[in-house]
């Protein structure tokens, strides 16, 4: 891994590259900048000429961003969120002249090692998970007032939770008696309705996933984001995502195989009608990452590189 990374190791750098520069005087769009990783690797091979566009939700994630623009001249960062990539094409007038987008899905580390913003079960911390933590409601806030089938049917479709309903059904218990607060709180919670003691992974793994998705609106902005996504690149241009958990994956590869059906899986039918995008996989399977990889960083284990060809 390259010096400059060491901080925050992007996932599958070398073949992110590899797969999703096809002109280095094109314009390439980072749809989760993160903390600039696959930024500076894509703007270190492309031509003065060559223009990337960065974005992210995250307030945190401009902190990384003066140094790079500092060192790149063809580098634009717009902090918002990746389901308005068509606006943002709108505003910069390069709308269906892209010639390559990536989408970098879940959390990152800096977010995950950050006690502060809850997405961590293994830290105390306040449980908000929002991506943006000035926009929307906290996950504590919404386990405070959803109701116990709600709550379920999020741990269930967003998580593969297999005891969904009854982890809802003791945190509606017990947060009559004080409410759940912490992210500690709600990983112990989850973990008194496990009836295994031995777990492959940790038990609060599921639950902390759907509730995340849900209080970000994941799914729903990654459609908008897709559906967007073939919009704006031009014909030929190449369309990358990283996912880190089968229902990412799922819709990553839906998207990619079908053509004039919806985005989502038939059992998360959220915005309807709008068809899917036409695309040519450029492999047959998922790009996984290699064992140095994963041996250097552990958490690339679970993630998986989807890339297409827009045909038309």
């Amino acid at each position: 891994m390259n010096e400059g990374f060491n901080e925050h190791q992007p996932v599958l750098l070398h073949e992110v590259v590899k797969y999703l520069i096809t002109d280095k005087n094109g314009i390439y769009i980072d749809a989760t900048f993160g903390r600039g990783g696959h930024s500076q690797a894509i703007l270190a091979e492309l031509s003065a000429t060559g223009r990337l566009i960065a974005l992210d939700q995250d307030p945190q994630a401009q902190n990384k961003v003066k140094n790079i623009a500092e060192k790149f001249k063809n580098f634009k960062f717009v902090a918002i969120n990746f389901a308005e990539i068509e606006h943002v094409c709108q505003e910069l007038d390069c709308y269906g002249e892209i010639s390559g987008i990536l989408f970098d899905l879940g959390v990152s580390s800096p977010q995950l090692d950050e006690a502060k913003r809850g997405f961590s079960f293994l830290k105390q911390g306040p449980l908000d998970m929002r991506m943006n933590p000035n926009a929307g409601i906290s996950a504590a806030a919404w386990l405070a007032k959803a109701r116990e089938n709600e709550i379920a049917w999020v741990l269930k479709n967003y998580g593969e939770e297999r005891f969904a309903k009854r982890i809802a059904r003791a945190i509606v218990k017990l947060r009559d008696n004080e409410p759940i607060a912490t992210t500690l709180q709600l990983a112990e919670i989850i973990k008194k309705q496990y009836p295994n003691k031995h777990y492959k992974i940790n038990p609060a793994t599921r639950t902390f996933q759907a509730i995340r998705i849900f209080v970000n609106r994941e799914l729903e902005n990654l459609e908008k984001g897709l559906l967007a996504a073939h919009r704006v690149l031009k014909k030929g241009g190449r369309l990358a995502i990283i996912s880190f958990h089968s229902l990412e994956d799922k819709i990553a590869k839906h998207f990619f195989a079908s053509y004039g059906k919806t985005v989502l899986p038939k059992q998360i039918p959220i915005l309807g009608k709008e068809t899917a995008a036409n695309f040519s996989p450029l492999t047959k399977k998922a790009v996984l990452p290699s064992h140095e990889e994963i041996m250097q960083n552990p958490r690339s284990r679970s993630a998986k590189l989807r890339i297409a060809e827009k045909r038309k």
